[in-house]
């Protein structure tokens, strides 16, 4: 078993909660801003952005890579000027892994934050305003908080998704040991080279970290709730 464990090559654990954290960073505020945007808009204009911010949660996640490889390509005119102007290159890279994890993940975010802001009580923004405050302190210091365990589970949640996508980042960022090559995608190759130990070891990791993940979003679920017999 040392042996085994000697041999094996870390980086795609690494690599998966870099990506799985910055992914997450920028779902949060992202899907904060959206789930904000949406719900001050009229209904026609919100249900549109609504199924367009939603899109990638229903897509296959292949679709998604797909869509975001044709988008930054070197052979596309944006994947070309983000190469050429800023030096910036995303296809086979680190990057392209927190671009697609973001994607995936963001409708997860993006629909707990919303819900979770539909949970509000309106009577506490008025109250707010009664006393003079603007609307971004009433979202910051009102809403925010009384929202809170909704948007934590939709971070967990969010992370979860990250950490374990594997179709739309193996299709942008490739599978480069030490450099893209995340968990999800180690399995996948090592099982297409017959290497069943290794991808089963992998398995056991990914298990592990999504059942952490879980317990972690039936605590935050559960704080501030009554747990009360029903029967």
């Amino acid at each position: 078993m040392s042996e085994f464990l000697a041999e094996i090559n870390w980086s795609p654990l690494w690599i998966s909660l870099k990506t799985g954290f910055a992914a997450t960073v920028i779902a949060f505020f992202l899907g904060i801003f959206f789930a904000r945007l949406v719900m001050k808009m009229k209904p026609v204009s919100r249900g549109i952005l609504d199924g367009i911010l939603t899109m990638p949660l229903v897509l296959p996640p292949t679709v998604a890579g797909f869509i975001l490889l044709l988008l930054f390509s070197l052979r596309r005119p944006f994947g070309a000027f983000l190469l050429d102007n800023f030096d910036i290159k995303i296809v086979q890279t680190w990057k392209g892994c927190v671009i697609a994890a973001s994607v995936i993940a963001f409708p997860l975010m993006y629909r707990n934050a919303r819900a979770a802001f539909e949970q509000v009580d309106v009577n506490l923004i008025a109250a707010g305003k009664t006393l003079g405050m603007s609307d971004r302190r009433i979202f910051w210091t009102v809403v925010m908080p009384t929202a809170g365990p909704g948007i934590a589970s939709g971070t967990v949640l969010a992370l979860a998704r990250a950490i374990g996508e594997y179709g739309a980042t193996s299709m942008l960022a490739g599978n480069i040991l030490g450099k893209t090559r995340t968990v999800s995608v180690a399995i996948a190759s090592e099982t297409a080279a017959g290497n069943y130990g290794m991808a089963g070891f992998w398995v056991v990791v990914i298990l592990i970290i999504s059942f952490v993940i879980v317990a972690a979003i039936n605590i935050v679920s559960g704080k501030g709730m009554k747990m009360g017999r029903w029967m």
